[in-house]
């Protein structure tokens, strides 16, 4: 099966930069209201500020809402021998690596790390798998998010 797979492995260790992206109070706010989190450390400065932050700080998951603007090339992937196109989202992980707060600047790193065949119940499967570290102004890494994609072969 993995023979008739064919896409750009020149993608492997080429990183894809993207931002900066400025995050701010107001969207930490409503990104927390969105998931229902409460803790008054992400949705009041004064709370942040009393338990040692800069300011408002942001949910771990957060950087979610910042891959979506990262843009990812094509892979150019062939499956047995045909283009293969569409396909959608089939997961995410977030690492969580350091406190993003208002004010931050963060940019984004993404390289392909991952591409392999899978055969479910409704037949064969590609699934893509790119990860993205950002940082914050400092250089500092505040997340790593893995994303994961299918398309049929």
């Amino acid at each position: 099966m993995a023979t008739e797979l064919e896409y750009d492995r020149s993608l492997y260790g080429i990183e894809h930069d993207a931002g900066p992206f400025e995050v701010t109070e107001s969207q930490i706010q409503a990104f927390s209201r969105g998931i229902a989190e409460t803790n008054p450390i992400y949705t009041d400065a004064a709370a942040a500020k009393s338990q040692g932050f800069q300011d408002i700080v942001a949910p771990p998951t957060f950087c979610t809402i910042m891959v979506h603007r990262v843009s990812l090339p094509d892979i150019g992937l062939k499956f047995g021998g045909k283009p293969v196109t569409g396909g959608m989202h089939a997961g995410q992980r977030v690492q969580a690596r350091a406190p993003i707060t208002a004010g931050d600047h963060l940019t984004a790193s993404s390289h392909l790390k991952e591409v392999y065949p899978k055969t479910g119940r409704t037949g064969t499967m590609v699934f893509i798998v790119w990860e993205t570290t950002f940082r914050n102004q400092d250089g500092t890494v505040v997340a790593d998010v893995q994303e994961s994609f299918i398309r049929r072969g």
